[in-house]
């Protein structure tokens, strides 16, 4: 068994340890230290980072409580070797670790609901419970949270006895054999956990629970703690600052006006596409009346113009016609209507690789030609 630091002193940044074995293995090299103070990875959080003796440490495993490092490069057997943790890395998953029970511990103790899920990411810390929650459920626990913060209560960690813990009420997300590391946050929770966490709420700093989805039957939140969480704050701060500025209002009516904005674009893309449809169906009546094959371009791609062109179309040109819509770069959307149409089509696809399909009245489809090749298409056609 390796002695682990972290459970001592959560603290501990540098150690010193005897290299006890080191082989090869698909990761580089595995490392065993007769103690060590990198966290390894589990319960929902990354292995801590940082350096044996310079060496980078890629990963740390805890296998058969024995804690196993995997670097690029060897260490010598029975050598002493210097371990140098991240500690940034490090104190900021302890306060996101230390966040999440106080949550967890509000959560459970108000609505009975349990974490049966937590993920310290890259970006964010997750969250799962088996109950949902509503949004003004989560700004009070969020409140309550930060006073618990602000209070600066203890955090204590220890093994209790089997007597003691046998007495002992505490969550817990899975059985668990041997001795039972409980974290203890005076009046807020107990919780079941191997992973280091600060020893006074107040070095979280501050808490904040962003977005939250439904998630099997429960509820999934977001969360930040500590730096991150100011970060997070800033940056939508900015934000806020930038689009008020943009549309010349204070902060706190930039989401009054953006609605007003909303409203105001809904209106005029409904002008704009009933424009749109004018123009189309104008362009297709200045087609002058004949026989021949006939194709007329759209600058408007939105599918009711094209039709309804196309049925204007269809009307003043007896031969076969259609009304196409895009750009040489991207192909173009056709329409084509009257009896010609199908057979118009089937020419379209022998010719041109053009796809679609339709009936006797209508057919629509696409087609990867340039302008130029469709119009030469339609001049040249015999039929």
């Amino acid at each position: 068994m390796t002695r682990r630091l972290y459970d001592e002193d959560a603290y501990c940044s540098v150690f010193k340890a005897t290299v006890l074995s080191c082989h090869p293995c698909d990761k580089g090299y595995e490392v065993v230290l007769d103690q060590s103070a990198f966290f390894p990875e589990g319960g929902g959080q990354p292995s801590d980072p940082g350096t044996l003796n310079g060496i980078p440490v890629n990963d740390v495993q805890m296998v058969d409580n024995v804690i196993h490092h995997y670097l690029s490069q060897p260490l010598p057997v029975d050598s002493i070797v210097t371990g140098a943790l991240d500690f940034d890395v490090r104190f900021s998953r302890m306060q996101k670790h230390t966040g999440e029970h106080i949550v967890s511990g509000l959560v459970f103790q108000q609505y009975g609901y349990v974490n049966c899920g937590f993920h310290l990411g890259s970006e964010d810390v997750t969250l799962d419970f088996d109950g949902e929650l509503t949004r003004e459920q989560l700004d009070e626990i969020e409140t309550k949270a930060n006073r618990i913060i602000w209070a600066n209560v203890d955090v204590t960690a220890g093994y209790p006895s089997p007597e003691e813990l046998a007495t002992l009420s505490y969550r817990s997300k899975l059985p668990i054999d041997g001795p039972v590391r409980i974290v203890t946050i005076d009046g807020c929770d107990v919780c079941a956990c191997c992973a280091p966490h600060v020893a006074k709420t107040g070095e979280i700093g501050a808490l904040k629970l962003l977005d939250t989805i439904r998630y099997k039957g429960g509820v999934r939140i977001h969360m930040q703690c500590g730096e991150d969480a100011l970060l997070d704050y800033r940056d939508r701060y900015r934000q806020t600052a930038a689009i008020a500025s943009m549309l010349s209002v204070k902060q706190r009516d930039a989401l009054s006006a953006v609605k007003r904005l909303s409203v105001h674009c809904e209106e005029l893309e409904r002008e704009l596409k009933q424009t749109q449809l004018q123009l189309a169906v104008a362009l297709a009546e200045h087609v002058p009346s004949t026989d021949s094959p006939t194709c007329l371009f759209l600058d408007c791609r939105a599918p009711e113009a094209v039709r309804k062109a196309a049925a204007t179309l269809s009307v003043r040109c007896q031969g076969p016609c259609a009304v196409f819509a895009g750009t040489d770069a991207e192909g173009y959307r056709f329409v084509s209507m009257g009896e010609a149409s199908m057979l118009l089509l089937e020419r379209m696809k022998a010719e041109l690789s053009a796809r679609g399909g339709g009936n006797a009245e209508a057919v629509q489809g696409s087609v990867m030609a340039a302008r130029s090749q469709i119009e030469a298409f339609f001049r040249n056609m015999l039929m």
